[in-house]
């Protein structure tokens, strides 16, 4: 079971650490534990308790209302709640209840209910990869165990697997390489931009996950691509991204080299001329539109 401090259930459903201590002491909504050392902590009974209160009062139950509900009739009312056309926030703290109960069934019922509503395109950009970022933090700082970061992951990597092979090409367009870096596993910003990629009609070679450099360099010898994709999360590190960046641009000369990842972002990093940075996940739609201008004005 993971542990949370206040700080953690402020982030997570958004209320201020403030008034969940008001909440705390007025209705009796929480009970936190305290380590050997005194520390107060919270645990995922707590946390899914804060989620659907604050998803009830921001939908407009009062809080002396929602005080007085079981947690069976909390429950359902969220579930009735998120199948509505509720907000993004209130979505991605449904998605945020699903990971901590590790409910798969109610998860895909969530995402699926969201890609009828708006398409599968609107619901990574304004749901998954918020929800992602959310919780991201307390992936690293490990308030969120490694079975739970698993769960989501392969639940959404399936979703863009299937929407990928939903993609038709007709034939066309320029040739994309994507991959990651050796020893990176982070893949789902990777099958995203696949998706967008295939989705304006390009053809994608998809390496995926930690591919050697000896592999990398046959397919570039073998397909030369115009352009290739990288997302750099964990590996390599911040010490060696610099080195990494300057090979591949030599390596790979002829050729536009599409670069992002949270070793890119925010860094103080030199890119070669042959080397774009993308720094959020919606550059990678607007770089494939300005692509897109570029190729019908030759």
């Amino acid at each position: 079971m993971s542990t949370y401090s206040i700080k953690d259930l402020e982030q997570l459903s958004g209320i201020k650490a403030h008034t969940l201590r008001i909440w705390e002491q007025r209705y009796n909504l929480l009970s936190p534990k305290r380590t050997d050392t005194n520390i107060r902590y919270y645990d995922d009974d707590d946390l899914k308790l804060i989620l659907n209160v604050a998803l009830l009062n921001d939908n407009g139950f009062k809080i002396s209302k929602i005080a007085g509900m079981s947690s069976l009739e909390m429950r359902e009312e969220v579930i009735r709640l998120t199948e509505k056309n509720l907000t993004y926030d209130d979505q991605i703290h449904a998605l945020t209840i699903c990971m901590i109960e590790m409910d798969e069934e109610r998860f895909e019922k969530v995402l699926s209910t969201n890609i009828l509503k708006i398409g599968f395109e609107q619901t990574m950009l304004n749901i998954i990869y918020p929800f992602l970022s959310k919780i991201g933090v307390l992936w690293q700082t490990g308030a969120i165990n490694p079975a739970q970061e698993h769960f989501i992951s392969n639940l959404v990597r399936q979703k863009l697997i299937v929407a990928i092979d939903g993609q038709v090409n007709k034939g066309g367009g320029k040739k994309f390489l994507l991959f990651l870096p050796e020893g990176e596993l982070h893949e789902i910003s990777l099958l995203f931009a696949t998706f967008l990629i295939k989705s304006k009609g390009h053809k994608v070679i998809y390496l995926g996950q930690s591919t050697p450099k000896e592999d990398l360099q046959l397919v570039y010898r073998l397909h030369r691509p115009e352009y290739l994709m990288t997302v750099i999360t964990t590996s390599p590190n911040s010490q060696e991204v610099q080195g990494y960046i300057d090979c591949i641009s030599q390596e790979f000369n002829e050729s536009e080299i599409v670069i992002s990842g949270y070793q890119i972002v925010g860094q103080d990093l030199r890119f070669p001329k042959n080397v774009k940075a993308l720094h959020y996940i919606r550059q990678i739609k607007e770089y494939l539109e300005e692509l897109e201008q570029v190729f019908q004005e030759k």
